[in-house]
């Protein structure tokens, strides 16, 4: 069901700044920047092999990654695994027992189709499933 590690999330309070560590200083591509509204986020995603490094920057404190900065700091924020049918996948995960945060996809970068599995089902590590668009393999 799980195909490959799509991307690792970082929450960074500033998207700029830690562009200028992990493009500049690093040496990754940056190949997508957007405002993921859905999820209350200006994202960048960056190129490393066959997947991608993915900076989040809340739009404001109320949103996920702003209340993930404000209890935590900067920092890993999730591991992204891709599927083919997000829908699907849900369905398998969900009967595994495991917890869903969604129980539908919402709308991800660049046009995929997401959904997040609560960290107490997993390890203590907040995971999300990806179903990239047609275009975006």
């Amino acid at each position: 069901m799980l195909s490959r590690i799509d991307h690792v999330g970082v929450a960074v309070e500033n998207i700029d700044a830690a562009l200028s560590l992990y493009r500049d200083a690093l040496g990754l591509e940056l190949v997508h920047r957007e405002t993921v509204a859905e999820q209350g986020v200006d994202a960048a995603l960056l190129d490393i092999g066959d997947g991608h490094v993915e900076l989040l920057e809340p739009l404001g404190p109320e949103t996920g990654v702003g209340r993930f900065l404000a209890r935590k700091g900067p920092g890993l924020h999730h591991v992204a695994y891709r599927v083919q049918d997000v829908e699907a996948a849900l369905g398998t995960l969900s009967a595994a027992g495991l917890r869903l945060i969604d129980e539908r996809p919402r709308g991800g970068i660049r046009g995929s189709r997401v959904a997040f599995l609560h960290p107490a089902s997993t390890g203590g590590v907040l995971t999300e499933i990806v179903q990239p668009a047609k275009e975006a393999h």
